[in-house]
């Protein structure tokens, strides 16, 4: 990974803070807000067709913006056998450098500044700036996340009118989005 990250010209700075257990505790002993810890996730567009996906810690992958983004109709989290047959890393230490296997990147818009990304072992993080890393992996960037909700449950999308009477104004509670 470090090999990957010189030879693309970055700079990196390399914590090693041992396994933590949640996004948040990885976040503190890295010394940056949970919106900085960038997730380098695996996704299956088909068989041995496969991307990276980079979601800010706060967010997770809004499918239908990804997939309209990518142009396609399916795509999907593949086991992590699978995502650590095509990366060479197990799911909760993927990074984007050093993978076995090239994989095009897509990131989201909001990874931008300062993050720290997995750095290919479990209590192993890297930081460095957004900019450079996107640039050198040539990254489609996009609105392709939505904000976290209720954990790591996704947002409610259901509509609740209050006011059915016929005719008038609909009273309408929850998310919109």
């Amino acid at each position: 990974m470090l090999a990957a990250a010189a030879d693309l010209g970055l700079e990196v700075e390399v914590t090693r803070h041992g396994r933590v257990s949640s996004l948040a505790e990885a976040a503190a002993a890295r010394g940056v807000s949970p919106d900085r810890l960038v997730k380098t996730l695996v996704i299956r567009l088909a068989e041995d067709d496969h991307r990276f996906v980079l979601v800010p810690g706060d967010r997770q992958i809004a499918w239908p913006r990804l997939r309209a983004a990518l142009g396609v109709n399916r795509a999907a989290m593949p086991p992590a056998d699978e995502a650590l047959a095509v990366t060479g890393f197990e799911r909760g230490t993927i990074t984007p450098l050093g993978s076995t296997t090239p994989l095009p990147v897509v990131a989201d818009e909001r990874v931008t500044g300062r993050i720290s990304l997995g750095g290919g072992a479990h209590g192993v993080g890297i930081t460095l700036e957004a900019g450079p890393l996107l640039a050198a992996l040539g990254a489609l960037v996009g609105d392709v996340t939505e904000p976290l909700c209720d954990g790591d449950r996704p947002p409610r999308t259901s509509r609740l009118v209050t006011n059915p009477v016929p005719g008038a104004a609909e009273d309408v509670v929850g998310d919109q989005t």
